[in-house]
């Protein structure tokens, strides 16, 4: 697909991590700041879908199947969102450890994104 992008994604998810670890660490819920890092990721899973559909729509395919492929981009698209909701119900340390949880598996979904699309072959 894109490598560059996929690299950058999981870099990006894996400081979010950090940063969200940190807060966890000192016992702090996720701070508005918080939620920029979370927007900042988005955005990046975001231009990830649209570049892989567009490529999808060119008639390039990935080796392990578009259906697949396309699933893994829903679902990378939709975690960052869906683990930030969840941390705003829970205004504790756990709310930052549920964002740590989910730009760790953001990170690994790239990796499996980028061994799905065919190792950056197709890019």
């Amino acid at each position: 697909m894109l490598t560059p992008l996929t690299v950058t994604l999981a870099v990006a998810a894996l400081v979010l991590a950090a940063w969200c670890g940190w807060a966890a660490y000192r016992d702090q819920p996720t701070k508005d700041w918080h939620f920029a890092g979370m927007a900042v990721v988005t955005l990046l899973a975001l231009v990830q879908l649209v570049i892989g559909i567009v490529r999808l729509a060119q008639g390039q395919d990935p080796v392990d199947g578009a259906v697949i492929f396309v699933s893994y981009l829903v679902g990378v698209v939709a975690c960052v969102p869906v683990v930030g909701l969840i941390s705003l119900t829970e205004r504790t340390k756990w709310g930052s450890l549920t964002v740590v949880a989910g730009a760790v598996v953001l990170a690994v979904l790239q990796v499996r994104l980028h061994d799905i699309w065919g190792g950056g072959f197709g890019a």
